[in-house]
């Protein structure tokens, strides 16, 4: 029992890493996979199964080796110098995206519960330091409630959708974009996020001594982000085009339910943007940690956090659109590396 709780936690963390602003709130799905109409299944499962499988082979690198941060891993990977700099890029890709969460919180509170968008802000910012202050087993804490709640609801969405006379249309829409680029749309959506959740999931490697734990996690948090990914597409699909119009369209798909449940739906949407949020300021403490030792923990997280909250001032679909497609493309190239590297040349590398 003791073991399949600790799969749990490592399968709940990465699916938190994972499902932040973007996919919560229905823009990333949108974006990269139910714009494509039926092809998008088959690129959902590509994703699940990149998730599945580079998601292990991160954390068992990280665990065999011991590495403390994503940028002694990114040294092995890429080698010292390709792998300083692209963690120095990640740095900012970090900080980027955790603006996003933050910028999507604020959205959240501003476009569902009526509140000011910079009243989302705050509330995330001064929950996210205290659970910070408790490191991995904080963020281990709350993803084992976050995520269970975040997969009854979309079972709940997917359920409401089902009486609706436009269920199949994830089946009969067509998109005008070219084959490559649908091939495309599933690698680049994991290498970015893969590229981010390295910051987690590398001390999730170190953190568990047995390596099945990791492994057995790893394709269950696959397979959840996968399942989950397919049934936000054929929700979304039913209420093709207009819900394009919606900052935060899976939110508008709890419409038709009591006023009680959406409510409870919109803090699992911010639960979630908040699991990203405190895993990618985690990662970034981590790897700044490294390189200005002198800085204390709590000032090291005040100064990132105060660092988001004035990004997030540019508004969250501006920050979307804008740094997701841009970190992937970087991205990309990590990922291609890490695909292609075997562990034994992985192993030699760090050893130059």
């Amino acid at each position: 029992m003791r073991k399949i709780g600790q799969i749990l936690q490592v399968a709940f963390t990465y699916v938190g890493t994972i499902v932040g602003a973007g996919f919560a709130s229905g823009q990333e799905i949108l974006q990269f996979f139910t714009r494509y109409g039926w092809m998008a299944v088959p690129a959902i499962g590509i994703a699940a199964f990149l998730f599945i499988w580079l998601g292990i082979k991160i954390m068992l690198l990280a665990h065999d080796a011991d590495y403390r941060s994503h940028e002694d891993l990114n040294r092995m990977i890429l080698g010292p110098k390709l792998g300083g700099i692209f963690s120095l890029f990640l740095l900012v890709v970090l900080l980027g995206t955790s603006a996003v969460m933050l910028a999507g919180a604020g959205s959240l509170f501003q476009e569902q519960l009526h509140f000011h968008y910079q009243v989302g802000l705050l509330l995330t910012l001064f929950i996210g330091f205290w659970v910070l202050q408790r490191g991995i087993n904080g963020i281990l804490a709350v993803n084992s409630i976050v995520v269970p709640c975040m997969m009854f609801f979309i079972g709940l969405i997917f359920i409401q959708t089902l009486p609706q006379p436009t269920l199949g249309n994830w089946l009969s829409i067509t998109s005008d974009a070219s084959p490559i680029r649908i091939a495309f749309s599933p690698i680049l959506y994991t290498a970015f996020n893969l590229a981010t959740a390295q910051a987690v999931l590398v001390p999730l490697g170190t953190a568990f001594r047995d390596r099945k734990v990791l492994v057995f996690g790893g394709v269950l948090g696959g397979l959840i982000i996968g399942t989950m990914l397919l049934v936000a597409h054929i929700a979304l699909s039913a209420h093709m085009p207009g819900i394009h119009q919606f900052e935060i369209p899976m939110a508008q798909l709890m419409k038709g339910i009591a006023p009680f449940i959406q409510l409870m739906y919109t803090l699992v949407i911010f639960g979630e943007i908040f699991t990203t949020f405190v895993a990618d300021i985690y990662g970034l403490s981590l790897q700044v940690g490294q390189r200005i030792i002198s800085i204390s923990k709590i000032r090291l997280t005040i100064g990132l956090l105060t660092a988001c909250f004035l990004i997030a001032q540019l508004g969250f679909s501006s920050l979307l659109s804008f740094l997701y497609p841009l970190f992937g493309v970087v991205s990309i190239c990590w990922l291609v590396v890490l695909i292609f590297r075997s562990r034994s040349q992985i192993s030699g590398q760090s050893k130059r």
